[in-house]
This record gives C-alpha cells, sequence and structure tokens, in this order.
C-alpha cells in the first residue's frame, strides 16, 4: 500500500498526487514540439511553467535530455519510453472522444482531470457540456491560468470541485448533469491512486449515473513489481545526485499497490457493459512507440507475451441500449 497517502489528504498542484498532473502534462508539451507527434497540447507548456514544481519543467529541457543520454542511456531510455507511454495514453482517449462525440453523445464527464486540456483543445459538437471533477486547488489554477492567457474552453466547461473520495455524485448533479442522457466518462491517470474499495465504489457510481448507450473508457493501475520499482527508485536519485538537482517526489509512493484490486475489464462485463481493452505495450507497438531498450534486464520485450499485469490497460465500454 501506499506510504505517503491518508483518508483526507488533500493537494494543490505542487503537492502530492496534484504534481503528477505536471508530469503528464509536460510529458504532452514535449510530445507537441515533435515533428511525429500523436497529439497537440498547445495549452501543456503553459500550465507547466506556471505550476512551481520545477523539476518536471526540465522534461522539456532539451539540453538536459541530452546530458541524461550521455551520463545514463538506460535511464534515457526509460524517460523516452514514459514520454511516449504518455503520448500514446493521450491518442488513445482523445480518439475515444472523438467517437462517443461522433455517436451524438453531448455529455462528457473527466474523473480527476488534473491539467487535462481537452475542454479546450478537443473539437467538441456545439451543445457538449464537460465536466471536470478534481481537487478545488488545481481546478482554480487551471481556469485562472488559462484565462490569465486568453484561453476559453472548447465547450461548455463545468468544474466540481471534490475529492472523489466524496460524494461526487451529488456535486455532479449540483453542477447540471443529467443521468438520463448518454455520458462519456474518462478514468485516465485515476485508479492507480485509488485503493481497491474506492476503485470500486468509483464504478458502481458510474454506472448508476449512466444511462443506456453512455460509454468508459478507463486506464487501469498496473502491477509493476516492487524490484522494478526500486531500481527506478535507485536511478531517479542517482540522476538526481549528479545533475545536483532537488530530490522529485517519489510518484510510486502516492499510488495504493493493492492485491484485492478488482481487474477492470471483469468488473465493467459482470456489471452489465460490454467491454473491450488492449494493453499499453500492445498499443504503443501498433503506434511504432514502444521503447525496447527500457524494459528491465531479462525481459523479452519483443515478445508478445509480456506479464500483462505488469501493464496498464486501456479499457472502453458501453451500457448496452
Amino acid at each position: 500500500m501506499s506510504s505517503l497517502r491518508t483518508d483526507d489528504d488533500t493537494w494543490d498542484i505542487a503537492t502530492s498526487v496534484g504534481s503528477t498532473a505536471v508530469m503528464v502534462a509536460a510529458s504532452r508539451a514535449a510530445e507537441t514540439e515533435r515533428e511525429d507527434a500523436l497529439i497537440r497540447d498547445p495549452y501543456a507548456k503553459v500550465l507547466v511553467a506556471g505550476a512551481g514544481t520545477g523539476v518536471w519543467e526540465l522534461i522539456l529541457d532539451d539540453d538536459f535530455t541530452a546530458k541524461i543520454e550521455a551520463a545514463d542511456p538506460e535511464t534515457a531510455a526509460i524517460f523516452d519510453h514514459m514520454g511516449n507511454y504518455q503520448a500514446v495514453r493521450t491518442h488513445f482517449f482523445d480518439t475515444y472522444f472523438a467517437r462517443a462525440a461522433e455517436a451524438g453523445i453531448r455529455q462528457v464527464v473527466i474523473l480527476a482531470s488534473g491539467l487535462d486540456s481537452r475542454a479546450y483543445r478537443l473539437p467538441w459538437p456545439d451543445g457538449t457540456v464537460v465536466y471536470e471533477i478534481d481537487q478545488p486547488k488545481v481546478l482554480e489554477y487551471k481556469s485562472a491560468t488559462l484565462a490569465a492567457h486568453g484561453v476559453q474552453p472548447a465547450a461548455d466547461r463545468r468544474e466540481v470541485a471534490v475529492d472523489l473520495r466524496h460524494d461526487w455524485p451529488k456535486a455532479l448533479r449540483a453542477k447540471g448533469f443529467d443521468p438520463q442522457q448518454r455520458t462519456a466518462w474518462l478514468a485516465e491517470g485515476l485508479l492507480m491512486y485509488l485503493p481497491a474499495d474506492a476503485q470500486d465504489r468509483l464504478f458502481e457510481n458510474i454506472t448508476a449515473l449512466s444511462a443506456p448507450g453512455s460509454r468508459l473508457a478507463v486506464e487501469t493501475a498496473a502491477e509493476e513489481p516492487v524490484d522494478r520499482r526500486e531500481q527506478m527508485r535507485a536511478r531517479m536519485e542517482r540522476i538526481a545526485s549528479q545533475f545536483g538537482l532537488e530530490k522529485a517526489l517519489d510518484v510510486a509512493q502516492l499510488m495504493y499497490d493493492d492485491p484485492d484490486r478488482a481487474d477492470v475489464p471483469e468488473w465493467l462485463t459482470g456489471h452489465g457493459w460490454r467491454t473491450e481493452w488492449v494493453s499499453a505495450p500492445d498499443e504503443m507497438r501498433r503506434l511504432d512507440r514502444f521503447v525496447a531498450a527500457a524494459m528491465p534486464p531479462g525481459d523479452d520485450a519483443d515478445a508478445a507475451d509480456l506479464d500483462d499485469t505488469a501493464f496498464s490497460k486501456f479499457v472502453t465500454a458501453e451500457r448496452p441500449s
């Protein structure tokens, strides 16, 4: 289980779970600058620059990444793989929303939205309402920062400032959510920060609020072996020491490694959802973004039968009409 989390913990954009949103936005900003970018997020760099976390901005520094490559090629490969993962994940769920919009869904809920900028950057059809649920300070930072740069949402964006461990369905309805309308839900970068019972409650609430024809997309929590996590932590500490960096937050300590966590596709199928999924490595290979050199020694990185539990799945589901 996580060692840094408590049942009543809270955060802003520069601390605890909030700072992971900055890390993800930095990856989107770096991807946007690539010639072969899978996604374009013109707002990610602005959001990272004002967050005050410092260390994640280094992802955007070409000189720094070149120094990492020279000092520790294995760590550089891991950074590359992590950036590719974020790009592929964002691309997958962007496509999910595009298909939901094409199907006529005009009600969207992004759970633990963090610095997700989809309400601003995706081409939403007229009449689309995007509800963003997250901690109050996180939502305040995003909206204020983008407004200060003259950026306006491309849909009717409604903030739902509530902790997902509290009565978020009540708060969502108070903002105008209609459970009789079809909804496109997204739980991206979320489940790993919830214990098993909270994950079950989340899906129970989503199911209760979902009209027939609603859709759901989920990134599952990977079950990375403890030794791999320790290897990564040790690498990051060496890099921080070598380059005189302030010690970065150990993201793994924010996550709940809960052995009782339900398998998401199985849970959804058992509760009436029509479910499909793809493993993250397979989707990365499909888009030619899998970095074999980032795999731990001894793993057959080119094999199709990599241990699925060590990697996230991208799940999509629909409630039958």
